[in-house]
C-alpha cells in the first residue's frame, strides 16, 4: 500500500496487488496483479495490471489483462484497453475504451467464403432441359 503522505516519482512494479491512496507520477506495471486507487489516490501514470480499480484520479493510460473499473467516485483521463471495462455512475472518464486487444487479423479482413459451382437456385442460369433437381 502507498498511503495518503507518500509520494512516488518513477516506475512501480513488483508481483503483488497494490493500493494507492497516495500520489504516483511515472509508470506502474504490475502485470500479473490488481492495481486499485483509493480515493485519496492521484496517479499520473500509465497503469498496467490484470485487473484496475479506480476511485480516485488518473492521468495516464489504463491497461487491464482482465478488468478495469472506474468506481463512481473516479476520475480518468486516458485510453484504456481491456476486454471489460465498467463505469459506475457518476464515474468522470475522458479517453478513448479499447475492449478488443486480441487479435487484430480477423477485424481488419473478413473470412473469405468460396461460392459452390452450382445449386438448385441457380437452375434458371442453366440450359432449358437440364433439371438439377431430379438429375
Amino acid at each position: 500500500m502507498i498511503g495518503p503522505s507518500i509520494h512516488i516519482k518513477g516506475t512501480v512494479s513488483g508481483g503483488e496487488d497494490l493500493l494507492i491512496q497516495g500520489k504516483v507520477e511515472g509508470t506502474i506495471d504490475l502485470g500479473d496483479h490488481e492495481v486499485s486507487v483509493g480515493q485519496s489516490g492521484k496517479v499520473t501514470a500509465d497503469i498496467k495490471a490484470k485487473i484496475v480499480k479506480i476511485e480516485g484520479e488518473v492521468a495516464g493510460d489504463v491497461t487491464g489483462s482482465e478488468k478495469v473499473v472506474i468506481a463512481k467516485s473516479g476520475r480518468v483521463r486516458g485510453n484504456i484497453i481491456a476486454p471489460r471495462v465498467t463505469l459506475e455512475d457518476g464515474a468522470i472518464f475522458k479517453g478513448s475504451i479499447d475492449m478488443d486487444p486480441g487479435d487484430t487479423r480477423t477485424a481488419q479482413s473478413p473470412p473469405k467464403v468460396e461460392k459452390p459451382a452450382a445449386t438448385a437456385g441457380d437452375a434458371s442460369k442453366q440450359s432449358p432441359g437440364l433439371d438439377l433437381k431430379h438429375g
